[in-house]
């Protein structure tokens, strides 16, 4: 009995042993970009980029958005595309003080797009500058970030450089499922093969990315992405795809200012497309959860094993598991006993994919910020489908603030 427990844990330790030993270090925190102390006038002048900002009922945080946005310099310009909101989203960016910021009203979704790649498509048509910004609505900008993005992009020749936000860690949940959600898709990701000319993984943070407006043009637009739910991962692979270079890394200078107070937030967030991510496959699906719980349960059963050999091996398991956790910890000023926790966080993301799919297969492939994106009556066609080629969206439900809506550009002054 003692021989069968040491060969039941033995999997979980050689997965963390060899995940630590990968030579592309996905567990790695060495990518990573601050801002520039410098001035940025005084190195490169912002005169160049618009910044496109899809919004959707965020008028509680446009503000500090557009503030932080300007402080990198006054001559930047602006565009924000109210999404169809209800709650006041382009008064208050007209009324947030922030100069030059144009504020155009989307109109309707059409039939085939999600809500921001539709919002962006908008926004492109007001872009006649060297680089395009692509910046979430809760995101704001330390001075010189932009600056130090474009001084990357120049000199590495890089078409598209993105960052991933450092998210609020303020509460229980955001400290226990927020480092982790970066840590998770590192390791689906990995930023250095992502950082490579290699065409096989590609990756993006669709919070805050440069890009060449006519690489944009060139790969054909938002439209070409237009049904895509992770369009981040998406865009970075049609650039890539295109024979272009893209650079991902963290950044404390990237800063999210939305809460996710309760675990509701977290989850919702996760399930809108963690079933996506595995291609709508119910196969990938079951060897997900078989893979999560080798890699996070066995190492805990082992412990309790009568046998002191597979013991050890679990031991060995959580110490790789807990060390491959640690510079995401650290590089968040987080503490390391949360690493202790791993086992649960993996089992409330498995949980959060595991709902994904269910709510999929009643129905729903997406619900976000009060629309709802059908599953097509074909699921099988779903399932072949491939990051670029995108597959239909269906619109079901979303409220309609302003039936009298139309495309109309308004401009504030300085």
């Amino acid at each position: 009995m003692g021989n069968l427990w040491f060969f039941v844990c033995l999997p979980a330790a050689i997965l963390w042993i060899a995940l630590l030993l990968l030579p592309w270090r996905p567990w790695s925190t060495r990518e990573r970009l601050a801002a520039l102390t410098t001035k940025p006038g005084e190195i490169y002048g912002l005169g160049n980029l618009t910044v496109l900002i899809p919004a959707r009922n965020e008028a509680a945080g446009i503000g500090v958005t557009l503030n932080a946005l300007y402080r990198q310099d006054p001559a930047i310009k602006v565009v924000l595309i109210d999404d169809r909101s209800a709650d006041g989203t382009a008064e208050a960016a007209r009324a947030g003080g922030a100069p030059n910021v144009q504020v155009i009203e989307g109109t309707p979704l059409p039939s085939g797009w999600t809500g921001k790649l539709w919002a962006l498509a908008q926004g492109m048509r007001r872009v006649d500058t060297e680089y395009v910004v692509l910046l979430d609505a809760d995101i704001e900008l330390e001075e010189g970030i932009l600056a130090r993005m474009l001084e990357l992009a120049r000199t590495r020749d890089l078409q598209l450089v993105s960052l991933m936000a450092t998210p609020s860690l303020s509460g229980f949940w955001e400290k226990l499922l927020m480092p982790a959600f970066v840590y998770f898709f590192k390791l689906l990701y990995p930023f250095h093969l992502a950082n490579s000319s290699s065409r096989w993984v590609a990756a993006a943070a669709g919070g805050c990315v440069l890009a060449e407006a006519e690489v944009l043009r060139d790969i054909g637009g938002f439209e070409s992405l237009k049904g895509e739910l992770i369009d981040d991962c998406a865009l970075a692979a049609r650039v890539k795809g295109a024979g272009h270079r893209t650079w991902i890394g963290l950044s404390h200078s990237v800063t999210s200012h939305r809460r996710y107070q309760t675990l509701r937030p977290v989850w919702d967030m996760v399930a809108r497309t963690a079933f996506t991510q595995l291609r709508y496959s119910p196969a990938l699906l079951v060897g997900c959860v078989l893979a999560m719980l080798v890699a996070f349960w066995l190492p805990v059963a082992g412990l309790l094993a009568p046998a002191p050999s597979a013991q050890t091996v679990a031991v060995v398991a959580l110490l790789a598991m807990t060390l491959s956790y640690l510079p995401t910890l650290l590089y968040y000023r987080l503490s390391p006993a949360w690493a202790l926790l791993l086992p649960l966080i993996g089992t409330l993301y498995l949980a959060m994919t595991v709902d994904s799919a269910r709510r999929y297969y009643r129905g729903v492939r997406s619900e976000w910020r009060g629309r709802v994106y059908a599953t097509p009556s074909d699921a099988a066609a779903f399932r072949g489908s491939t990051p670029l080629v995108p597959a239909e969206i269906h619109v079901v439900s979303e409220p309609d603030p302003d039936p009298e809506a139309s495309s109309s550009v308004r401009e504030r002054g300085p």
